[in-house]
């Protein structure tokens, strides 16, 4: 999509009288989305799902980019307790049930902002996974909310592109070789052969559940 048609397309939510907001990771990728946003529409919020580990360089630069655009950023946060995230033996569960820890900390945080807001940006691209290729620019989402990809068909040299256009900071983690970034302890060096794998590395996973779970097909 081009920034003329993602405009339009708030636009058109706007005079339906939805309510929109936006979620990001901010890593280096996501700060384009931000930066259109931005540009469009400064009321959109913009919602931050803080598990509580994300590396701290995540949370200053979130700060800085909430300051540098403007944004209302309103942080989510999991509503269990980390001392109760253990299994019997003592694990906290990103050890030994990384999907069930992405449902308790990202997936089940988000769900009552679905029920509040009518519409939902997120800045997945198809390159990213093989869960994201088959999206489409709009989905439904549960509880009646519209999924908004307006990112969808850009490509990474589009991202790069776009960041040197209007000279958009890095992620501070990126000059060590840290380019997917989530929770600390599922994350793992940049492998420029594939983009994902720096994200739960050794696992037959690719996905936190946002964008499987919270999809309706």
């Amino acid at each position: 999509m081009t920034i003329k048609d993602i405009a339009e397309h708030i636009e058109g939510y706007r005079r339906r009288g939805l309510e929109i907001f936006a979620t990001s990771s901010f890593q280096t990728h996501s700060i384009p989305m931000l930066h259109i946003l931005h540009r469009i529409d400064r009321d959109i919020d913009v919602l931050f799902i803080n598990t509580g580990f994300h590396f701290p360089e995540t949370l200053s630069f979130r700060d800085k980019i909430a300051e540098d655009f403007g944004l209302n950023v309103i942080d989510v946060r999991p509503s269990m307790p980390k001392n109760q995230q253990m299994d019997d033996d003592g694990n906290l569960f990103f050890v030994s049930d990384p999907d069930y820890c992405c449902y308790l900390n990202k997936t089940q945080p988000l769900e009552p902002y679905l029920k509040k807001y009518d519409v939902w940006i997120s800045g997945v691209r198809a390159s990213q996974s093989q869960a994201r290729s088959g999206m489409n620019i709009e989905e439904k989402a549960p509880f009646g909310t519209i999924r908004f990809h307006p990112m969808l068909d850009w490509t990474s040299k589009e991202i790069h592109d776009y960041r040197k256009k209007y000279e958009l900071p890095e992620h501070p983690l990126d000059k060590y070789g840290y380019q997917s970034i989530g929770c600390a302890p599922c994350t793992r060096k940049f492998d420029p052969a594939d983009e994902r794998s720096a994200r739960w590395f050794g696992l037959n996973k690719e996905e936190c559940g946002l964008h499987t779970e919270l999809i309706s097909r």
